[in-house]
Formats: C-alpha cells, sequence, structure tokens
C-alpha cells in the first residue's frame, strides 16, 4: 500500500513539476526492468494469489520472497544511477536483514497485528502465526533487529489501516523521488549480465 501511494504520488509530482516547467515529462530509463517483473510475480505467487497458501508450503513461500528480495536487489543495483534508487536500495537491504534473521518473514509484534485486523476480529493471533502475506507474529523480545520490523503504523486519519518498516519508508520515498525527479542523465548502458 505504501509502495503504491508513493509510485502515484511521485508519477503525479513529477507529471505536475514538469508542466510547471513547461517540459514533456520523462518517465526515468529503467533497465532489467524483467527483473523486478520476475520478483513481483514470485511474491504475488506465494503471498497473494488467493490459493497460494494451500500449494505451496511456508518454508517455500519463505524462501520464495528471499529470492524476490535479491532480485528486487539486483535491479535496483543495476539501476543505482537514477534519482532515487539509493534510498529504495537501502531500504530494500534493511528489509532482506531483518526477514532473513527472522526465518525468511517479516516479523511483526502481537500487538501491531492485533491493531491491524482491529478490535472487532475473532482472528486469534498466536506467537510463531503466519500474518497477512508476509509477516510472522514475533514478540519485540523474541524479534531480532526488532527496529527493522514491521511496526510503524499509520496515522488513525489515514483511510487503510497500513503496518510498515523503516526499510519500506526508504523503498517508498525512494520510489516516490524515481518518478518525482526523474534523472536527467543517461544511464550507462550496461553489458549484459550472465546470472
Amino acid at each position: 500500500m505504501i509502495l503504491l501511494l508513493a509510485l502515484a504520488l511521485g508519477l503525479l509530482v513529477g507529471i505536475v513539476s514538469a508542466r510547471l516547467q513547461k517540459r514533456p515529462y520523462r518517465a526515468p530509463s529503467i533497465q532489467a526492468i524483467w527483473l523486478a517483473l520476475i520478483a513481483f510475480a514470485l511474491q504475488w505467487l506465494v503471498a497473494y494469489f488467493p490459493l497460494g497458501r494451500r500449494l505451496f508450503p511456508d518454508w517455500f513461500a519463505s524462501l520464495a520472497l528471499l529470492v524476490s528480495l535479491l532480485l528486487l536487489l539486483l535491479f535496483a543495483w543495476w539501476n543505482r544511477s537514477l534519482a532515487g534508487m539509493g534510498l529504495l536500495l537501502g531500504g530494500l537491504v534493511l528489509n532482506l536483514i531483518v526477514i532473513a534473521a527472522n526465518g525468511g518473514w517479516m516479523p511483526i509484534s502481537p500487538e501491531t497485528a492485533a491493531y491491524f485486523v482491529g478490535s472487532g476480529a475473532a482472528l486469534p493471533l498466536r506467537v510463531g502465526q503466519r500474518f497477512g502475506p508476509k509477516d510472522i507474529i514475533l514478540p519485540a523480545e523474541e524479534t531480532r533487529l526488532e527496529f527493522l520490523a514491521d511496526r510503524f503504523l499509520a496515522p488513525r486519519w489515514f483511510p487503510w489501516r497500513v503496518v510498515f518498516s523503516l526499510g519500506d519508508i526508504l523503498i517508498a520515498l525512494g520510489a516516490f523521488w524515481l518518478l518525482a525527479r526523474p534523472s536527467t542523465r543517461e544511464t550507462p548502458r550496461l553489458k549484459r549480465m550472465v546470472l
């Protein structure tokens, strides 16, 4: 949610800024977009696809999420000369570190998870339980690198309940900057990478 909002706002600011400067809006020259597409497809399959939990055991889903993050890191590194990509890269690194340190899932405290589902939910929240698409419920004292976990809450006036991490904030800021202020210099063409 926070990433989609950042992308939409970044595009809006970029277009308005270009219009005010009486020049056409130029989208950033992103390379190796296929890496990001594969990463998002992998995440969608194991985390958001309605039958994903039935088709894939949790160990496979957590491994797929780690692979997805590694692909996104490679994509961000490849495009590191673009505006905002350094922030995005830093956010991905922070999320990868905390997820890898906690068994392949983003940790969320029981209190934060309870806020997210709301007071009227009949859903029992158990420690160690997978929560949502990519989180696992862990008490703060049992969470490795807890300050990097999903712990920040959207303000009460925000129309949706959103929980996010420090890495998510950096990713959103990087994505916003990428579209709001696309780089004017040309990204050097990289030789074909062998993966």
